[in-house]
């Protein structure tokens, strides 16, 4: 089969790689329908995840039918239509009867990081039974590749852990895919206000489309940043901080335009230390969250998207086929000049 390789920082290769086979009775092999790149994929490729070796194949997103299951999976057959988590799950650990699937003794985010990927024609999955989700008839597989990883990232990291309520000010730091989502996904509570903030004039303007109430171009830095939210805020601050960028110039923003009892949600991923101002929000009763996503939102978010009060196809902006997968790094990687959010890769050998 077809897959894309990493072969070590900055050297993906499109090649042959033997189909996967069934190495335990709870695995199944799912044939991809579409898959997507994630921002954690061009990290890797960077060589930023030491955990990703030669020879793997990347990708921990997509759809499809599931080929083969092992004698133990019980709750899927063959040519079941199936939506992949991000994050494997045994079901058995003490983090997963936590519903801390991340941390799971025996899987945690393992696709595409330290086994084979999703960015592939047919892909293993183990722990089928707790890391799959049947498929509703009718649902367009576009809109659920986005609920693998970056629709529940945004709603439980930044929404669920920020504590958004109904008339609350939130902003969100970031307008990438995951900073969507959570503008999204903050929709369910009402909010009063959602104020998206971010360097790239058109991802402003798309993040009006999905709800954003107000924008702000933070080019010009954050001193005028924190000037324009508390004109918005009449001096006050936001209720709900999400941070979606995860470098330490947003967190610091995110500290300054936070209210007093207001909540700081982490979502971006951090590869620098940040600066930790306890001397201003010791005395302010501001909370602060961090997270890896577990994806136990998932069915909730497919109900949503089955009764269309959620419509991630949205962010999608480009469509590939998977012979083309190098042409959607391209487009992924310089998402900025090509205006790219999310892309769709989809199976077509």
């Amino acid at each position: 089969m077809k897959a894309l390789v990493y072969h070590g920082p900055n050297n993906p290769v499109f090649e042959d790689k033997p189909k996967p086979v069934i190495q335990k009775n709870t695995d199944a092999i799912v044939r991809i329908s579409k898959t997507t790149i994630c921002g954690t994929d061009l990290h890797i490729l960077k060589g930023d995840v030491p955990t990703v070796v030669d020879g793997r194949i990347l990708g921990h997103e997509g759809v499809g039918i599931i080929d083969e299951v092992g004698s133990g999976v019980s709750n899927f057959k063959k040519g079941d239509h199936v939506l992949i988590s991000c994050i494997t799950s045994c079901g058995r650990c003490r983090s997963c009867k936590k519903q801390m699937y991340s941390h799971c003794e025996n899987g945690g985010w393992i696709l595409g990081n330290t086994i084979d990927g999703t960015q592939a024609e047919f892909v293993r999955i183990p722990y089928a039974d707790t890391s799959l989700h049947h498929i509703p008839n009718g649902l367009e597989e576009e809109a659920l590749v986005m609920l693998s990883d970056i629709l529940p990232t945004g709603f439980e990291v930044g929404v669920l852990n920020g504590q958004v309520r109904l008339g609350d000010i939130v902003a969100i730091v970031g307008a990438g895919p995951v900073g969507m989502a959570a503008l999204l996904t903050a929709q369910f509570y009402t909010p009063a206000e959602i104020i998206m903030i971010d360097i790239d004039a058109n991802r402003l303007e798309l993040s009006k489309k999905f709800g954003a109430t107000q924008t702000i171009d933070s080019s010009a830095g954050n001193e005028r940043v924190i000037q324009k939210v508390m004109e918005l805020t009449e001096g006050r601050g936001v209720d709900v901080v999400i941070e979606a960028v995860g470098i330490p110039s947003t967190f610091q923003l995110c500290q300054h335009i936070v209210k007093a009892g207001g909540h700081i949600a982490n979502v971006g991923v951090h590869g620098k230390s940040v600066e930790l101002h306890l001397e201003k929000l010791w005395g302010h009763n501001v909370t602060i969250t961090t997270g890896l996503v577990d994806t136990y939102t998932i069915p909730v978010l497919l109900r949503t998207v089955q009764s269309k009060k959620l419509m991630p196809q949205q962010l999608i902006t480009h469509y590939f086929k998977l012979s083309e997968i190098m042409k959607a790094y391209h487009t992924f990687s310089n998402a900025a000049k090509e205006k790219a959010l999310k892309v769709i890769i989809e199976n077509d050998l």
